[in-house]
């Protein structure tokens, strides 16, 4: 699924209404119809709805949304922070539907006014300003603003929380009111500013409403920003050949672990081996031979003359897949055993963890690295690589510049993990959940992405698959396990389920 910037979003609307044909004031019904579908869904039948309305048509939208939650039997109070003559056509044709309706109760407030009661048992419906914001709120609408978030009432924004900008950061405008919405009801495509963890507190928890904007110009528009849907994700997936067997699905290298951290090689070749590769080496120190081999029976091992960790390069011939950096550690001879790999590597490799930390020290050998690589570092690691960022928006372009720099792929771990490539796009992830931040949980992703190579799948395919069956395996473990109890291996015991679940949109 493709995001779209909001000026691209006018001219998508503009374009189903064109050429559906569709008049605008029925596409809006179609978004207040969609909105009104989940929210009797959610609230209990004797909440009252509050719902605050703009003038524009994020306002119209709100309106329609009262009229048709007043006839399914629920009790409405409107707000319209404007008079009538002010609103946008639609708008004020929806105010006119409200009229006629006999809703419970509708007030155009003024400043002069004291603003209405709410109580914290009631659902405010945020239709203030929507998406077309182009600075920040102020005057009496900034007082709704602060009014709503203190009320303690359930508050569900309409497609964009109020006094939050979608293309561009909001914490960088000092005083920048904003509805905390717990709920964001939004039409897609969805907005880049959801994606970024400063936003979270203003948008809550989205949720996608599909109301029909013209498909022919969403696959027309040129964009750099995605979201893989589980359709995409099934596309890419390779079906199996009766006849095939291990030589085929290829053979990772995966260098790992050092005295005191031999878990993540194990995590690490676990996840690979599960991810579909037919054979997987791990190449660990002495003290970890034993650990492999009681642990992890299918693993092969290539075993370094140091006891306690990685310090030499091994052959990187035979191999389709190499991976390194789950808990190797950065004593001088790791480091200079990781030089030497990148010296001699001809594939592309995956760097993770402690090889990401070395390179950040030692930022010219990242040059050479063989074109096509990925990256997986979490945002510390991210930090220490390519510097602070005064925000998420920032931080995402300086992903953007690194992977176009050193044509290569950055998976940015987080709530939504971010895949930056060589030609300057970003897919943003759309599985996963707070229980994965667990110790552990990055070594299993590193595992996953290289079995996938292992297979042949391109550098940005074995992120996109990696990234969304890693996600997707955590929220099955989830279902089990909860929050607080899910660790790393759960993610590893789910994957099996998370393959089916995506085999099974084929």
């Amino acid at each position: 699924m493709k995001i779209l910037p909001v000026p691209l979003i006018r001219e998508a609307d503009a374009y189903t209404i064109a050429n559906e044909p569709i008049a605008n004031i029925d596409l809006m019904e179609r978004a207040a119809t969609a909105c009104c579908t989940w929210l009797k869904n959610k609230i209990a039948p004797d909440q009252k709805l509050v719902v605050f309305c703009g003038s524009g048509n994020n306002g119209g939208d709100g309106l329609a949304i009262a009229r048709l939650m007043q006839k399914s039997g629920f009790t409405v109070e409107v707000h319209t922070l404007t008079s009538p003559e002010k609103m946008s056509e639609s708008c004020k044709i929806n105010y006119q539907r409200l009229q006629e309706c006999s809703i419970s109760k509708s007030i155009n407030l003024s400043s002069n006014e004291k603003l209405p009661a709410i109580d914290s048992r009631d659902v405010v419906i945020d239709a203030i300003l929507g998406s077309g914001l182009t600075r920040q709120a102020d005057g009496f609408t900034a007082s709704i603003i602060h009014h709503i978030n203190v009320s303690g009432a359930l508050i569900v924004a309409i497609d964009v929380p109020s006094g939050l900008f979608c293309d561009t950061t909001t914490q960088n405008t000092p005083g920048h009111l904003v509805i905390h919405a717990d709920y964001t009801l939004t039409f897609a495509p969805p907005k880049i500013a959801f994606f970024f963890p400063e936003n979270d507190p203003f948008v809550g928890n989205w949720q996608l409403l599909d109301i029909g904007i013209s498909q022919s110009f969403i696959q027309a528009a040129k964009v750099q920003n995605f979201m893989p849907e589980v359709s995409e994700i099934a596309s890419l997936l390779k079906k199996r050949n009766k006849f095939a067997h291990k030589g085929v699905f290829g053979h990772a290298l995966i260098i790992a672990g050092a005295t005191g951290k031999m878990g993540a090689a194990v995590l690490s070749a676990k996840a690979c081996l599960r991810s579909g590769t037919g054979l997987v080496t791990v190449h660990v120190p002495k003290s970890g031979v034993t650990i492999l081999q009681t642990t992890f029976a299918e693993a092969m091992l290539s075993i370094d003359p140091n006891e306690d960790y990685y310090s030499e390069a091994p052959n990187l011939s035979g191999y389709s897949a190499i991976a390194i950096g789950p808990g190797i550690g950065s004593s001088a001879q790791t480091t200079n055993a990781l030089k030497i790999m990148i010296q001699h590597a001809k594939i592309p490799v995956l760097f993770d963890a402690d090889a990401i930390n070395i390179l950040a020290e030692n930022k010219t050998w990242i040059g050479f690295v063989p074109k096509g690589s990925i990256f997986t570092p979490h945002p510390k690691e991210f930090e220490r690589l390519v510097g602070k960022s005064s925000n998420n928006f920032d931080r995402n372009h300086q992903q953007r510049d690194f992977s176009v720099r050193y044509q290569c792929y950055v998976v940015l771990k987080g709530a939504h993990t971010a895949i930056t490539t060589p030609d300057g796009r970003c897919f943003f992830n759309s599985t996963g959940n707070p229980g994965m931040a667990t110790g552990g949980s990055g070594d299993v992703l590193t595992g996953i992405i290289a079995g996938l190579m292992a297979q042949a799948y391109s550098s940005l395919e074995s992120c996109i698959l990696g990234v969304y069956l890693h996600g997707l395996a955590g929220d099955l473990a989830l279902n089990k396990q909860g929050y607080e109890a899910l660790i790393a291996s759960d993610i590893i015991s789910n994957l099996g389920k998370s393959f089916r679940s995506v085999y099974g949109k084929f």
